[in-house]
């Protein structure tokens, strides 16, 4: 933790929901200028600043504040609980990948499409308290609102924002690929006999989904990412090709020795004025 402090020169990934934010509304725009639905990656859509850029940074260590811990584990408990409740009516399914990579995006568009239409509901009943502790993802719509011409009326903004959420510009999000895909994944592995044991099964998953909400928010961004060897497995399927896909080299202690032959390969590339540049940033 120390390195990563001394080295990062203060950057850091913006919140996951920021990253998510910020890849709706530029596929929205891009949707609505009729561009193309590949979605092109920004940098700056998950970190601010460039950190390609050497420059003076001076470092105050101030103590963590930590959240309420008994409060995110119920919340992980009961996440977990919620996945594997599910895990019965997919042992039933009959669906083929894709069909159940369709569902989890179409079910991800109607969320942000719920979550507002609750929090427009709170406000309209005059529960002030919406603006404070609603979903962070109800606001979502409401950002992409903004992009609409102010003269459009609500029930063409509406029709607007539903057929963006069905589209492949949607679709294509990285956030939104990745994340149906690692589900649908785990879906295929239930159906073909993983995690029958339900109380294996709550402690073995009980990180699942901050695994692939992490995974799927921050790695298309990355050149590397480290992870445990469950979730590398399962992102190298090539259903899922995390690393073909992003360009993305993921390790893990399946592949550990790779990770260092990998940072071996940059410091043997290394010039000498790279070198004397190091040794002046970080004496």
């Amino acid at each position: 933790m120390e390195f990563i402090k001394a080295t990062s020169g203060g950057h850091e990934f913006e919140p996951a929901y920021e990253v998510e934010r910020a890849q709706i509304i530029r596929a929205f725009e891009a949707f609505l200028a009729g561009s193309s639905a590949e979605f092109e990656l920004k940098e700056s859509d998950a970190i601010k600043g460039n950190v390609h850029e050497w420059d003076d940074y001076f470092r105050i260590d101030v103590g963590v504040y930590f959240k309420d811990i008994e409060l995110i584990r119920a919340l992980k408990h009961q996440s977990v609980e919620n996945l594997v409740g599910i895990f019965d009516r997919w042992r039933q399914s009959t669906n083929t990948f894709e069909q159940d990579v369709a569902l989890e995006i179409r079910a991800a568009g109607k969320n942000y499409i719920d979550s507002y239409l609750e929090f427009v509901a709170r406000i309209a009943r005059g529960d002030s308290a919406a603006l404070f502790n609603s979903p962070i993802m109800s606001n979502v719509v409401e950002s992409m609102l903004h992009c609409l011409p102010k003269e459009m009326p609500p029930e063409e903004s509406s029709q607007v924002i539903t057929r963006f959420f069905v589209s492949d510009h949607f679709a294509q999000i990285p956030y939104q690929w990745l994340s149906a895909r690692m589900f649908a994944k785990l879906n295929d592995m239930i159906r073909h006999g993983a995690f029958n044991d339900r109380e294996s099964a709550q402690q073995r998953l009980s990180g699942f989904y901050y695994d692939v909400k992490h995974v799927a928010t921050y790695a298309p961004y990355c050149d590397a990412f480290v992870m445990d060897k469950p979730m590398a497995a399962l992102v190298a399927d090539p259903r899922v090709a995390l690393g073909d896909r992003y360009s993305v080299k993921v390790f893990s202690l399946n592949n550990w020795d790779e990770l260092f032959t990998w940072l071996d390969a940059f410091e043997t590339g290394m010039t000498a004025e790279h070198k004397a540049g190091l040794s002046a940033a970080y004496p």
